[in-house]
């Protein structure tokens, strides 16, 4: 009886490894990429508006416009508010965008430059430990494999993955 178990257990771990050998990894890492750098856009979004607090208020949005003025501290105040709505207006639409799947090449691409302005902002602003630390150049990095993936894709569609 042992010998039965331990040769259904060796057939499932085989069947398993076969399974794991043909898996689509290219596929998975572009999917995986996206939904993750969507959905930190997303969560980044959803704090501003205190959804993450279980409330919705302006007061999280005003909180966030101060830290848009203090990443960007070299620009007049009279332009942070503007700032403050076009990036949660950006990171609301890629955000869906990256989830969706939708225009891969445009959306990865204006999620990489979106990035990297903020990482850039921040380093000229906080110091350059700040977008290290919150893997900002990482997340834009991601972007440009998969704008770089979705480029080399171009065959007319947009539904690549």
């Amino acid at each position: 009886m042992n010998q039965q178990v331990q040769s259904a257990s060796n057939s499932a771990m085989a069947s398993i490894g076969q399974k794991v050998r043909t898996m689509n990894w290219e596929g998975a890492g572009i999917l995986y990429a996206r939904c993750a750098l969507g959905s930190a856009f997303l969560s980044a979004v959803a704090s501003r508006f205190g959804l993450w607090d279980r409330t919705f208020d302006l007061k999280h949005f005003a909180n966030f416009t101060q830290y848009t003025a203090e990443v960007n501290s070299f620009l007049p105040r009279a332009f942070i508010p503007h700032v403050a709505v076009a990036a949660t207006v950006g990171e609301t639409s890629l955000g869906i965008l990256l989830i969706v799947g939708l225009w891969p090449r445009w959306v990865a691409l204006a999620s990489a430059i979106l990035l990297a302005m903020f990482g850039t902002a921040m380093a000229i602003s906080l110091g350059l430990k700040s977008p290290l630390d919150y893997s900002v150049f990482s997340a834009s990095s991601a972007a440009v494999l998969l704008a770089r993936e979705a480029f080399r894709h171009q065959n007319g569609r947009d539904f690549d993955y």
